[in-house]
């Protein structure tokens, strides 16, 4: 079967929710995550989510640095016992699994050089450059005080410092890594984008549910270079 053809089942693992949906239509569907949830429970959760769904090929976006299908570290927000797992064959179907904040930004791609930055539970960072796929972990970087870009960026920082002080730490970290990476645009997704009132200099507001659009390219887009 080509490419093309195949039914896409995209996954998108966050720190609080684990959702669905198939590249055939239909609803997105979704299940609790959280720091309880290891690779056996998201799976588990993904095959009471996905009865009585046809899918030939999996598309996974996981919260955690990835390289060639492989997980390198566990994530920060759930429970270990992601490094190693088989989800091939647990699923019994091919997967191919990337950053989950890559395979947003993959599906907000608009050309040229965008540099996405999502703002969720943690900080989730890629790159693309005209078609070419670049995942980046920014999010544990230094950013100011001793802290990461995450603690001021994330869903601790929001709710630690307050709506404003957050919105003015998101603006200067963009004018930052703007300076640093020369995008041509600044993508922003992730849950905590609808908290932004207004957007930093040349900043375009993003989707979650593009997420999904991400995982099918994974599988449909043959321009894209992963």
């Amino acid at each position: 079967m080509d490419d093309e053809a195949k039914i896409v089942l995209a996954i998108d693992i966050g720190g609080s929710h684990v959702k669905i949906m198939s590249s055939a239509g239909g609803g997105e569907r979704k299940a609790d995550s959280g720091p309880g949830m290891d690779a056996l429970a998201m799976a588990d959760a993904v095959e009471k989510l996905s009865e009585g769904m046809q899918y030939d090929v999996i598309a996974m976006g996981y919260p955690g640095p990835v390289i060639h299908n492989r997980i390198l570290a566990e994530p920060h927000n759930l429970a270990p016992g992601w490094i190693g797992f088989d989800f091939a064959k647990r699923f019994g179907k091919p997967i191919r699994i990337v950053n989950d904040a890559l395979m947003q930004a993959i599906g907000s791609y608009e050309g040229g050089r965008m540099l996405f930055l999502g703002l969720g539970t943690g900080l989730g960072a890629a790159m693309i450059v005209d078609n070419v796929v670049q995942p980046m972990e920014l999010a544990h970087l230094p950013y100011r005080s001793g802290r990461t870009f995450e603690d001021y960026l994330g869903e601790a920082g929001l709710l630690k410092r307050g709506h404003a002080k957050w919105e003015k730490h998101v603006f200067a970290a963009v004018e930052q890594l703007t300076v640093a990476l020369e995008p041509d645009y600044v993508m922003i997704g992730g849950g905590n984008v609808t908290e932004l009132k207004k957007l930093p200099p040349k900043a375009r507001r993003g989707d979650n549910a593009n997420a999904f659009k991400g995982g099918f390219s994974l599988w449909l887009d043959k321009d894209l270079k992963v």
